[in-house]
């Protein structure tokens, strides 16, 4: 591979001034991570006096880091471009003036007449629909499954396809339809939810698709379907596995060729609209079982997104909690103690996000002083997570980490420079981003990648 070389000057001032007038936040960077320039669009959402960018690196203004991201336990878009010579993209969570905030990240390399890298123009879109910390959005989260699946919806939003969501009950479906629904170009038109389940064969169709008048007893006016109210917008059917069998093919009539039917009338009607289906069971099992359609599979399964159970994004439950807390209340009124937070981690979560409201809900009623403590929390939380609970003393609200090895355990193991960083952060149970601020913070040099 030819190897790097600085961009001249010249070039650097045309460059800058074709991006100058881009909407989206950009950047210009020299092969060694330097930030050259950035246009009026970063600058006014991305930096400030007391945050200069200009001369500095480009992962030590997005992320506060020593190091580029590859080195600190993340995907660095930058050597990927360099390995690959071609684009890359990738969702970060930055430190911006208004604090962590998730970016889409999108990075192209600039070629000079050599063939030579001369620079690379990094575009960052900021997520509004999602937030890393406690807040009001939607979507809190930061840990690895949560980036990845809010990453899938960022991918798929401006597209047409179909988006099939897949997660236990209490996993945020919903949620998460409606950021694809606000992330792509129907964001203006109608979000109408279909609920699948509970509705026999015939209410179903009628609702979904309408009827006319006299269609059947009681039907005195035409009656217009879910799929006409979400014209120009998107549909959403939670619940997609309880779909009458005889339904499925007029779903996948729906999605093959964009047209239905009213109940009880002869012509067709046309249909604009964007599908987003998900559910909570084994669609694959029950195709092979003949209970659901492996054609309308196949149409719906074109961009399956998988959302994490909360045992699997661990490093999102103090957000989560502090989220909880502060909703109809004052910033800051309420807190949870370590013991307390500890027991929480240590819960395997059935009933996901769901079930963890819920219980913060029932604790903020017990919880006089403003604190909740452990005997707030469900007795049967308590018999789950009461094996080794006494010994834990660590303070996990205050850390992105609730779980794994101890510091003395992740001390020992790290001194053993026989493992890379990959295989240590695999025999721990840790994402490679979790292991690298583990031991920055305990003062612990991370192992070669």
């Amino acid at each position: 591979m030819p190897p790097s070389s600085p961009i001249a000057a010249p070039a650097i001032d045309s460059l800058v001034n074709y991006l100058e007038h881009d909407a989206v936040p950009t950047i210009v960077m020299d092969p060694d991570y330097t930030i050259l320039a950035g246009n009026a669009a970063y600058r006014r959402q991305f930096g400030v006096k007391a945050r200069p960018f200009l001369g500095q690196k480009c992962y030590r203004v997005s992320h506060g880091y020593d190091a580029p991201c590859d080195q600190s336990g993340e995907h660095c878009p930058m050597k990927h471009a360099r390995d690959t010579r071609a684009p890359d993209r990738v969702l970060h969570v930055h430190h911006t003036p208004r604090g962590p905030e998730h970016v889409d990240v999108e990075l192209r390399p600039i070629l000079a007449a050599d063939g030579t890298i001369a620079a690379y123009v990094e575009r960052l879109t900021t997520l509004r629909h999602a937030s890393p910390q406690a807040s009001r959005a939607r979507l809190i989260g930061h840990s690895v499954a949560f980036n990845k699946a809010l990453s899938a919806v960022q991918r798929v939003a401006p597209s047409r396809l179909p988006v099939l969501l897949q997660g236990e009950s209490g996993t945020g479906k919903e949620l998460f339809a409606r950021a694809v629904h606000e992330t792509s170009d129907r964001a203006q038109g109608p979000f109408v939810i279909v609920d699948c389940s509970g509705l026999t064969e015939t209410l179903f169709e009628s609702e979904l698709f309408g009827y006319e008048k006299g269609a059947f007893t009681g039907a005195h006016a035409r009656k217009a379907g879910l799929v006409e109210t979400a014209e120009g917008g998107t549909l959403f059917l939670d619940e997609i596995g309880d779909v009458p069998l005889a339904l499925q093919v007029k779903l996948l009539r729906l999605l093959e060729s964009g047209t239905f039917r009213r109940v009880g009338a002869v012509q067709m009607q046309r249909a604009d609209v964007r599908l987003v289906a998900a559910t909570h069971l084994p669609l694959e099992a029950m195709m092979q079982a003949g209970r659901f359609r492996k054609d309308l599979y196949f149409r719906l399964s074109a961009f399956p997104i998988h959302l994490p159970p909360l045992r699997e994004r661990v490093e999102d439950l103090p957000v989560l909690v502090q989220t909880l807390l502060q909703q109809e209340s004052a910033p800051n009124v309420w807190r949870i103690d370590a013991a307390a937070m500890t027991r929480l981690a240590r819960y395997a979560w059935p009933g996901n996000v769901r079930e963890l409201r819920n219980v913060i809900e029932r604790a903020k009623l017990l919880a006089d002083g403003g604190e909740v403590r452990e005997e707030h929390l469900p007795d049967a939380l308590l018999a789950a997570t009461q094996t080794g609970a006494a010994s834990t003393t660590a303070a996990v609200t205050a850390a992105p980490w609730t779980s794994g090895p101890s510091d003395a355990e992740l001390q020992r193991l790290a001194a053993d420079r026989g493992l890379s960083r990959k295989a240590l952060a695999q025999q721990l149970g840790l994402s490679e981003r979790t292991l690298y601020r583990r031991l920055k913070a305990l003062g612990v040099a991370p192992p070669a990648d």
